[in-house]
């Protein structure tokens, strides 16, 4: 069990590495990312994990296979590469902010369903409440700014009519119309909305369970659908800037030539600190489910 100890503090430690490579843009170690979780998911082994002991490693698994996919490329191997240019009359992307938002959030959101299945539950009325009084400023947020982008996006398209002896013409502005940005929008917000939701119900069932540390990690990763709503309507193609009501964008703090990007090293302060929390708070002693020791797990 000594052990145990040492492998939750260098998988800190890895993680910390790995902030200050996003803070700088300039990884300190390609791998820290896949360590931290690694050594994650061997602390949990070695300090006991809980019933159902698939659990912890089965949430664990699409984390790790994200990290290795995500892992940051060799100095200089991204400098050549295809450019593929499309035609200016192409059509109207819609699934591209669900597929960007899709993209940062489907490890996060199938470990948060994992550990949902495996410690489902009723959870007390009075939690239940608190969840939604906490999911509304995330669902909120996506309302406004789907409705700011909307509604700028109306006005700023253009519709003349020209009247001939015999035909009317109608000619659009430039860009998308309403008609086409809205449903676009809407898919965009759906991963993230999905993750706060899922996230908060968890954090829910652990802090019924008496696992506050991990409800504290289940809440945190609500708060990285924040960030994921931004960068999902950010993809969505828009022909002009329309975009007033960002508050989590990567350009929300200022970037410097020091420090190059702030928010995503925020994001991945808030991310590992939550997998941290939800991991350590796991493994050990439960009041309802006693975890299985490290030797019975063989």
């Amino acid at each position: 069990m000594r052990r145990a100890p040492l492998l939750l503090i260098l998988a800190a430690v890895s993680a910390v590495a790995h902030v200050v490579g996003v803070l700088v843009a300039a990884p300190l170690w390609r791998g820290a990312e896949v360590l931290s979780l690694a050594l994650l998911l061997g602390y949990a082994v070695a300090a006991g994990l809980p019933a159902p002991r698939w659990a912890v490693p089965a949430a664990l698994v699409p984390l790790l296979v994200d990290a290795i996919r995500t892992m940051p490329a060799e100095p200089g191997a991204g400098d050549f590469g295809w450019v593929v240019y499309g035609s200016g009359d192409s059509a109207f992307d819609r699934t591209a902010g669900f597929d960007a938002a899709f993209a940062g959030s489907w490890a996060t959101l199938a470990a948060v369903a994992v550990l949902l299945v495996a410690f489902r539950g009723r959870g007390r009325r009075r939690r239940l409440i608190a969840a939604a009084v906490a999911a509304a400023p995330v669902v909120g947020y996506a309302a406004v700014r789907v409705t700011d982008i909307g509604a700028a996006v109306a006005a700023r398209t253009r519709v003349v009519e020209v009247r001939t002896d015999t035909t009317l013409t109608r000619v659009g502005g430039p860009g998308h119309d309403q008609a086409d940005v809205v449903p676009a929008l809407v898919l965009a917000v759906l991963p993230p909305l999905a993750l706060a939701l899922a996230a908060l119900a968890l954090a829910v069932l652990l802090a019924g369970r008496g696992r506050r540390l991990a409800a504290t990690g289940a809440a945190l990763l609500a708060v990285l659908a924040l960030p994921l709503l931004d960068v999902g309507i950010e993809a969505v193609p828009l022909p002009y800037s329309v975009d007033s009501t960002a508050l989590f964008a990567w350009y929300a703090v200022t970037p410097t030539r020091m420090l190059p990007q702030p928010v995503p090293a925020l994001v991945a302060v808030v991310e590992l600190t939550a997998y941290l929390l939800l991991v350590a708070g796991l493994t050990g002693a439960d009041r309802a489910a006693p975890a299985v020791p490290a030797a019975a797990v063989r």
